[in-house]
């Protein structure tokens, strides 16, 4: 690794990243994008935490969400000790990234966030607990390429039987991800998720609003550095957190907090689905027709296999709907950007024609 960047290891900078600027051209010191407010970031580097914009040619040749920095990504910055803020130049190419639907009638992907090693899905024990909500979340995860574990929380507000009744659940359904539960009341299983965050290693906690992330990751801190709103009389929480952003734990870990999604939509996410619904996959090579679209074709395998009772039905009616919905708004996100750039052409022209 280059000595310059050495430093960097302990934010997550590794081997990977450092092959991937090796051939770029040098525009500036790397650093971590911390948190994303607007047109203003905060990034770190080995010198210390500073603020930080884009430069404006990185502006005008980059117009998708998805091309802009997020929470984890590696940019190239230039700060002088007497500026107030640095200037971004160039992204770092990225090795995962958790993304979803923009949220809406909009067709975009919106950035969670990026150089993730691990996602923690996190549901309530209580009233959120929901397994095709999770299958939905270990799609996009997976797509990302990014490791999942599930961790269940609230645990004191059930009984054991019904913990036991969850877990059999997330069973059944065929989901392979380790499983973690934890209360934040008891403190039970906050050590073993302590075990688990391992020093230079980024992890980003997902899920819906007012489930105790913050709290997690308050307790993880041993302080109170995450706002956290008091529990309501349904015992669920209330939606504190605004903002993504990277911490650095004391063991070295380092975590990202995410505020509470009502939506997360699929969007161009195949691969993700495949992944996360091999059992299914695997059966479609045995059907009696290559294009088989296994909803009532004769020798479909996937049909006998759900009619024998070897894949559940739910599962696949879950499979179905993540599949179509990807489909549909993949095919309406390349038709926006299709228009996008008949549009730029014909504004390109009109410009021409204006100067001729």
């Amino acid at each position: 690794m280059n000595i310059q960047h050495a430093g960097l290891a302990m934010l997550g900078w590794a081997e990977w990243f450092e092959k991937r600027v090796e051939q770029a051209p040098d525009e500036g010191n790397i650093a971590r994008v911390a948190a994303v407010d607007r047109d203003m970031l905060l990034v770190i580097n080995q010198d210390g935490i500073f603020r930080a914009k884009l430069a404006g040619r990185y502006h005008y040749e980059h117009h998708l969400t998805q091309e802009l920095p997020c929470v984890g990504d590696w940019v190239r910055v230039e700060k002088q000790p007497t500026d107030d803020f640095g200037i971004i130049h160039a992204l770092v190419e990225r090795k995962t990234v958790l993304r979803r639907k923009s949220a809406g009638e909009s067709i975009e992907h919106q950035l969670i966030a990026a150089n993730l090693d691990f996602v923690l899905i996190v549901q309530s024990c209580h009233l959120d607990f929901n397994v095709n909500r999770l299958e939905r979340y270990l799609v996009m995860v997976s797509d990302g390429g990014i490791e999942p574990y599930i961790l269940l929380t609230k645990t004191d507000l059930i009984t054991p039987e019904i913990l036991a009744y969850q877990l059999a659940e997330i069973e059944a359904a065929g989901i392979t991800a380790p499983v973690m539960t934890l209360s934040n009341v008891t403190r039970e299983g906050i050590d073993t998720l302590n075990k688990l965050l391992q020093p230079t290693k980024t992890y980003c906690f997902v899920g819906s609003s007012g489930i105790g992330k913050s709290t997690i990751i308050n307790s993880l801190l041993g302080r109170s550095r995450l706002l956290t709103g008091d529990v309501s009389g349904s015992g669920e929480g209330r939606h504190t957190t605004v903002r993504r952003e990277l911490i650095i734990l004391e063991s070295g870990a380092l975590v990202i907090d995410n505020p509470g999604m009502r939506e997360f939509a699929i969007l161009g996410a195949e691969s993700g689905i495949d992944n996360s619904f091999s059992d299914i996959i695997l059966r479609t090579s045995s059907c009696r027709y290559r294009n088989c679209s296994h909803t009532n074709e004769p020798g479909c395998a996937v049909f006998e296999a759900l009619r024998c009772g070897y894949l559940n039905q739910e599962r696949y009616n879950n499979y179905r709907k993540l599949k179509e919905e990807s489909e549909f708004y993949q095919m309406s996100y390349v038709e926006k950007r299709k228009k996008d750039r008949d549009f730029g052409k014909f504004i390109k022209a009109a410009k021409q024609r204006s100067k001729g």
